[in-house]
């Protein structure tokens, strides 16, 4: 295959490099020999180089696959960059114009363009094939080829095609790409695209500049995520959410606390997504909130830590996101909030996939809440996993190796496992193994008569985490193997059936929990700050000053849940007064300037150092639901008839409105009451609650007329704090 000019003379012309990085010689040699060539690299590994350099050396035109706009738009002006040709790059996809499109075809047609990148959707097109059959290509470049196997993190119909239109095209030799696959990926993959003769580059998935961390996700996240990034101050980040309503409110509440951030997700509109790519790579912003839909490729040196808010559906899709992490050899943090209730939610995503994706999808799953839950050494799992065995059993640059647990003897635990395993017919999974060794006759071990094995309850006085991790970490010596093909039943291994014959010390640290009451008492932990009672009585007295010279109850001013607040985490502009719990904007615009004034001089006549953390600034959350019946009532519909378009009950509708007006927004509903209730009955119950101390519904029954129903006590204390608490 004609080749233009010489190795390392290209190499340093276009990319300004006198040597290689790692495989990347051996690779590019491959492709200039005609070769079908597969390329495992992590990221930051230097992939891009392996397709770049040979079709900047060949004759014709690379045609670059590639799965998103944002991304193939970033590797052109890259390549433009290198080159004083304009036109030795281009894209071709539903952004170009025709007068553009034609320029990419005559560029093409006459031999100026080296590389064409396109998605796989566009190369599939019937009206597109015609073209591609005039060019010359050199080569197929596949990237991100883990899109092509259902077991990827990023499974992708449209990359199953590209084979059969290769076919269609004219035979090409192909180059396929990806920064992480494990075994079966792999082997999905070069099956698809033909090239099982391909030759393969596998490069080391160890990145040991990268720190990795799970932390448990608790009511704080937030505070958390602002206290973290305010420690790394003017530092590149990403983080990672599952949602895009997620990424919105994630990154406007980070702009509330004075952090340039922007959002990035599929439901954007191009422009803005190319916007924020292009501001982020500029650093005219520091983090970007996003979705899964950003980084494929990204070629940022300099990210300083990525961040997982919700914990990602499989270890391959987090290895990725976080390898976008110190790509320059320099630092890269990476820390994960999980807990349980985010497999929920990762579960509930997969409903509406057909059944064996589903299968595929909670195996993967399983093998992430196993990477959460472990307290070994992140790097050696992580790499374990990828079927690359790591020789240390410390780190040092991971949570687990820098704070690691006390080990316990577990050899009879083992045997006792491996025991099972052999007693199931090595056709089970971990789960129902655990069931089997507890004691648990389920439907499942019942039905196969397991519950009658000698094993059956032999560790039924100890905890299921222990058991947890006895198999995890068996896994990880070798002891076990799991097979995917069969919904990842437990296989015993050589090793293990040695191990059977002549036991030996095995010794484990016991995982970590992250169930519901651990959370729980995470999140009362961090929230255990003490309430400072000298401010409270002076905050209590001012609110009875006010409501003396106002001629109004205290509690219309503040709740007294409000001033406990203000007295633990001492808000002194309005802005962080709105962060209190029943305190809106115009509650506290109305009241909120001698309070503030008042813990202002409080904690400068004390010396009060108030703790940073506490005052993150939140964003106002309105759900659909509250934003429908708010909208509905400025427009005066019954508030019967709001009930039955949302729904619910009419008690389930007051409890909305009632948490609207007690959250500080004003809202009017006379068009209804005066409707309803007799107007003397409304000024008697108006009345009461401006004499009362308390809102009381209970008092409020006990003290009026038996002939003031419930409903009819609860409209009108709707109406009196609206009217003068907001």
């Amino acid at each position: 295959m004609k080749q233009e000019g010489n190795l390392v003379e290209t190499l340093k012309r276009y990319f300004g490099f006198d040597t290689f990085k790692g495989d990347q010689e051996s690779i590019v040699k491959n492709v200039l020999a005609g070769n079908d060539t597969f390329v495992l690299m992590p990221t930051g590994g230097g992939k891009s180089l392996c397709y770049q350099l040979p079709a900047l050396m060949m004759e014709g035109t690379a045609i670059v696959i590639s799965p998103l706009i944002a991304l193939m738009k970033n590797q052109v002006d890259m390549m433009r960059s290198y080159s004083e040709t304009e036109g030795i790059a281009h894209f071709m996809n539903s952004t170009l114009n025709k007068v553009a499109l034609e320029q990419v075809k005559s560029d093409i047609l006459s031999g100026v363009t080296k590389m064409l990148y396109v998605a796989p959707e566009t190369l599939t097109k019937a009206e597109n094939l015609e073209f591609f059959r005039q060019m010359k290509i050199s080569f197929y470049a596949i990237d991100e080829a883990h899109c092509i196997s259902a077991w990827g993190h990023d499974f992708r119909v449209e990359y199953r095609n590209i084979r059969p239109t290769v076919d269609l095209i004219g035979r090409a030799p192909i180059i396929a790409l990806t920064a992480t696959a494990t075994d079966k990926v792999r082997i999905d993959i070069k099956k698809n695209l033909g090239i099982l003769e391909a030759k393969e580059y596998k490069s080391s998935f160890n990145r040991p500049n990268l720190y990795y961390e799970v932390r448990p996700k608790t009511a704080d996240v937030n505070k958390e995520v602002v206290k973290f990034i305010k420690a790394h101050p003017h530092k590149s980040g990403i983080i990672y959410c599952l949602s895009r309503k997620e990424v919105e409110n994630l990154s406007q509440m980070l702009g509330e606390n004075d952090i340039k951030s922007a959002p990035y997700h599929a439901g954007m509109d191009a422009a803005s997504r190319s916007q924020t790519q292009d501001d982020f790579l500029m650093e005219r912003i520091d983090v970007i909130v996003a979705t899964i839909a950003f980084g494929m490729g990204i070629d940022k040196p300099d990210v300083r830590f990525v961040i997982h808010y919700d914990f990602p559906k499989s270890l391959e899709g987090y290895y990725q996101e976080t390898g976008r992490a110190g790509r320059d050899g320099g630092e890269g943090l990476c820390v994960a909030f999980y807990s349980n209730k985010d497999l929920q939610k990762l579960e509930k995503f997969m409903e509406d996939k057909p059944l064996s994706e589903q299968d595929i999808g909670k195996q993967l799953l399983k093998e992430t809440v196993s990477y959460a839950e472990s307290s070994v050494c992140r790097r050696k799992l992580l790499l374990h996993y990828f079927s690359e065995e790591y020789h240390h059993d410390n780190c040092g640059n991971c949570d687990n190796c820098l704070n690691p647990k006390k080990q316990m003897e577990a050899k009879d635990e083992l045997l006792t496992v491996l025991e099972t395993v052999m007693a199931v017919k090595q056709d089970k999974d971990e789960e129902y193994v655990k069931n089997v060794i507890m004691g648990k006759a389920t439907d499942e071990v019942t039905a196969h008569h397991h519950d009658e094995l000698e094993v059956f309850g032999e560790g039924e006085n100890d905890n299921e985490t222990l058991w947890t991790s006895v198999i995890r970490q068996a896994l990880l010596a070798g002891y076990l193997t799991k097979d995917v093909e069969n919904s990842g039943a437990l296989m015993v291994t050589s090793k293990g059936k040695s191990f059977l014959k002549k036991p030996v010390s095995f010794k484990v640290t016991e995982d970590s929990s992250f169930n519901e009451e651990d959370i729980e008492a995470a999140d009362a932990g961090s929230a255990a700050f003490a309430l400072d009672q000298t401010l409270y009585q002076m905050l209590d007295d001012l609110r009875k000053r006010l409501s003396k010279k106002l001629n109004l109850p205290p509690y219309v001013i503040f709740q007294d849940q409000s001033l406990e607040s203000m007295a633990t985490t001492y808000p002194v502009t309005i802005k962080e007064l709105q962060n209190i719990p029943g305190v809106g904007e115009g509650k506290a615009n109305k009241y909120g300037k001698e309070f503030c004034e008042l813990i202002q001089r409080h904690c400068e006549a004390n010396e009060i150092e108030r703790p940073e953390d506490l005052r993150i600034r939140t964003v106002a959350n309105k759900s659909k639901r509250k934003l429908a019946i708010i909208q509905s009532i400025d427009r005066k519909v019954a508030l019967d008839d709001i009930a039955v378009a949302n729904g619910i009950g009419f008690d389930e509708l007051l409890d909305e409105i009632e948490s609207i007006v007690y959250s500080g927004t004003k809202i009017n509903i006379d068009y209804f009451i005066y409707e309803v209730i007799d107007e003397d009955r409304v000024e008697d119950i108006l009345d009461y609650f401006r004499e009362s101390e308390t809102d009381s519904l209970d008092d409020a029954m006990d003290e009026l007329d038996d002939e003031n129903s419930e409903e009819e006590i609860r409209l009108v204390r709707i109406k009196f704090l609206s009217d003068n608490a907001n």
